[in-house]
Parts: structure tokens; C-alpha cells; sequence
């Protein structure tokens, strides 16, 4: 018999937080409900920082990722403790998917398994290419620039033909150290935001809406955008269950990040399995989705 059915995995800065803002309320509410669904089926669960070294990963079950939003902060050192605890109990997403979708080379295995996602040119660390040179090369006026492993719109910029002279030294330098991503920009992102899709053993549960505050096209609350609730079409939840279901496994949890691209066209731009933000709180019977999903896997 094992301490812990479920451990929720976090971060030094959610552990046990002295102070605590708005943006760490949600978190701590977020966990709370997780833990309580959880709870309420009978599993014994606790919350620990991934990086805490002291703790003893096989006294776990299952070790369920939930706001370990440093990881790309420290990539060798996660990666090195996904392989290790890997072995000793049971990681949801499971590790070899958690690589996978670590680096968003995963947009090409998607658009290989017909799932429509935003266009994207890989660019390799080494290798000698400029950014004018990728615009022509693409017929692509205007771009966001951004790193294939990174969250939170670390290193992500918009570029158009006026802005690519003052943003190549920062260009090259970010091509010396890790792969950068360039997509065409998606004008309608300004006008009709993202839609996040919340699935659960690849069924869809609910939807957020995110939108970029005035001014600006990144999304993410940490640059004022703002998240509203969303009620989509069934073609809208169809095409978001089919892009969790090429994965293999099927994730136990799963966020699909969609917007109508330039071709008026249903796009993913992100799908994430790692630890994206899930917002039980705008639907809490997710919680319980997710913990009847966590049974079916401890039987």
C-alpha cells in the first residue's frame, strides 16, 4: 500500500505561497477542486513541488501534472526528472508524451494526421538564414516569431517587413542557442481571440474563450488578456476531440487551443498535455471528469 494515491505536481512559487495574488488564487482554487474531486472518490492526495528533492516519488501511484510552469526555465533539469521518476510511479500525461509535446515539432505530426494547424517554418539552431530571407522565401508579410519549447509567450514576437531589421540581432542569437518556430500572423486572433477546448479522456468537457487585451495579439493573462466562457458548435467540439484522439495514448487530460486561421479555417495552435491551465473554475464538473478518469487508470 502506497502514501498517496495522486500527487498534484506544482512548483516552488504554488507550493505553500507567502503572498498571494489574483493570479495565484486561481491556481490554489484550481488545485483545491482537483484535489477535492479526488478526494471525494475515496483517493488519498497531496500536493508537492516537482523539484522538491526530498520527496519520495515512489510512495505515489500517480503523479498528475498540474502547474509545473517552470519546466522551460529549467529544461535540463525537468528532463532529467522525467526520466527518473518516470520509473519509480505512474506520470499522467505519461512521460514519452510529455517529450513529445514538450517541443512544438508536434504541430508537424498533427498536420501529417489531417489535423489543420496554423502553418509553421522550423528553424534549426546553426543554421545561417535571416529574416528577411524567410519572409520572401514564405511570401509571408507579417509573422510571430516564438521558440518551439517555451509557455507563457516567452521570446514571442510579431514581425512585419518594417520590424525585421531591428529584430534580427535578437533573431540570431536566439537561433544560436534553440529552435525558433515562424507562422504567418493570424489577423483573426486580434478580432475573435483563441478557444481553449477542455477534454478528458479525450471527451470535451467545456470551453474558454481567451482575448488579447486592445492592442495586442498575445493571448495570455500575463500580457492582459482576458478568459470568458464559450459555448461551441458540435463542429467545433468534433474537430478538437479529433485532435486529441491522434495521440497515442489517448491523454488523460488534454487542451486544445483553436482559432479561425487566415483561410477562415478551424486552426489548432497549441495542444497541450503538460500542464496547461484548465479552468475547472468556469466548470467544475471537469474535476470530477478528470478524477473519474484517474479511477479507470488505478483499476
Amino acid at each position: 500500500m502506497k502514501d498517496f494515491d495522486v500527487v498534484l505536481l506544482t512548483e516552488s512559487r504554488y507550493h505553500q505561497p507567502t503572498e498571494v495574488d489574483w493570479y495565484i488564487e486561481n491556481i490554489l482554487t484550481e488545485d483545491s477542486m482537483v484535489k477535492d474531486a479526488l478526494e471525494k472518490k475515496g483517493l488519498k492526495v497531496t500536493r508537492v513541488d516537482w523539484a522538491n528533492p526530498n520527496f519520495d516519488w515512489s510512495s505515489t501511484e500517480i503523479a498528475l501534472f498540474r502547474t509545473t510552469w517552470d519546466y522551460f526555465h529549467r529544461f535540463d533539469e525537468f528532463s532529467n526528472w522525467l526520466n527518473e521518476v518516470s520509473m519509480k510511479t505512474r506520470l499522467i500525461n505519461p512521460a514519452e508524451q510529455i517529450r513529445w509535446n514538450i517541443d512544438k515539432h508536434y504541430l508537424k505530426d498533427l498536420s501529417n494526421n489531417g489535423i489543420n494547424t496554423t502553418p509553421t517554418v522550423y528553424i534549426e539552431p546553426g543554421e545561417t538564414i535571416n529574416l528577411q530571407e524567410l519572409h520572401e522565401k514564405n511570401n509571408w508579410e507579417e509573422t510571430v516569431l516564438k521558440p518551439a519549447i517555451a509557455g507563457a509567450a516567452r521570446h514571442t514576437y510579431r514581425l512585419n517587413q518594417d520590424s525585421l531589421s531591428e529584430h534580427e540581432i535578437v533573431f540570431q542569437e536566439l537561433i544560436n542557442k534553440e529552435t525558433m518556430m515562424l507562422q504567418p500572423f493570424q489577423f483573426n486572433v486580434v478580432e475573435q481571440g483563441e478557444v481553449a477546448y477542455m477534454l478528458f479522456g479525450g471527451k470535451f468537457t467545456h470551453a474558454v474563450l481567451k482575448v488579447a487585451k486592445p492592442g495586442d495579439f498575445r493571448v495570455q493573462d500575463d500580457f492582459g488578456g482576458t478568459v470568458h466562457r464559450y459555448n461551441p458548435t458540435q463542429g467545433e467540439i468534433e474537430f478538437a476531440e479529433k485532435a486529441v484522439l491522434v495521440c497515442d495514448p489517448l491523454p488523460t487530460y488534454a487542451r486544445v487551443d483553436v482559432i479561425t486561421d487566415n483561410d477562415d479555417q478551424l486552426a489548432v495552435t497549441e495542444l497541450e498535455l503538460i500542464e496547461p491551465e484548465l479552468w475547472f473554475r468556469f466548470h467544475p464538473p471537469a474535476a470530477d471528469k478528470l478524477a473519474e478518469t484517474i479511477i479507470d487508470i488505478l483499476n
